[in-house]
């Protein structure tokens, strides 16, 4: 495939001669631990985004939901996720093992500002930590902690930018995409029609959610 990009930047004084400087605030805003600020965001969070990479750098996003406090804080350094069922990839989990790398977006709904944090992670499975992550009497087999090295708020323009909490600018459900016909058509293969893939997820869903 043809190169697209003819103009491209490859310095930072390119980058701030275009962009210019953050201002006093955004540069000391960040701090490196969990203080209560930070913990009471975490506990009224339902939905996280987690980006890992793996030795090559090449990166991955993972969403990661659950009810508001399933994120364990043990103290002002660490956190853990429970790894509930999905898909067996493993992309999150194979790549922490060999770059342990990690940065999370925490989300709650209705609020436009965001949490992120910054650190290392480890694949663990510490039963004293997973035995207090127990949801619908499932224990996860499995949790990510992460040592935190950094913690910030993230400003609200891209929530206001693209409404995403207004249910006025949220599309006709008739007009959503369909997952069963996206993933139908990647597999690319005759027996895995748009409904015996619509099948396969409603089952999941259903059963495995835990």
């Amino acid at each position: 495939m043809n190169q697209p990009f003819q103009d491209i930047l490859t310095s930072e004084n390119e980058l701030r001669a275009l962009l210019g400087y953050p201002s006093e605030v955004v540069k000391r805003k960040s701090i490196r631990h969990l203080d209560h600020h930070c913990r009471a965001y975490i506990a009224m969070s339902p939905l996280l985004f987690l980006s890992t990479a793996d030795e090559h750098g090449s990166c991955d996003v993972s969403p990661r939901g659950d009810a508001p406090g399933s994120v364990l804080v043990l103290d002002d350094g660490h956190l853990v996720i429970p790894e509930r069922p999905g898909n067996r990839r493993l992309d999150s989990l194979r790549n922490i093992l060999v770059n342990p790398n990690i940065g999370l977006i925490f989300i709650i709904p209705g609020l436009e500002e965001t949490l992120r944090i910054n650190g290392q992670a480890y694949v663990i499975k510490d039963d004293s930590i997973l035995d207090q992550m127990i949801a619908r009497d499932k224990r996860p087999v499995l949790g990510i902690g992460v040592k935190v090295e950094e913690c910030y708020m993230h400003c609200a323009k891209a929530f206001k930018r693209s409404q995403v909490w207004d249910p006025g600018t949220w599309p006709e459900e008739a007009e959503l995409p369909s997952a069963p016909a996206i993933i139908a058509a990647h597999v690319n293969a005759e027996e895995f029609t748009e409904e015996v893939v619509r099948r396969g997820i409603e089952e999941s869903y259903a059963k495995r959610l835990y």
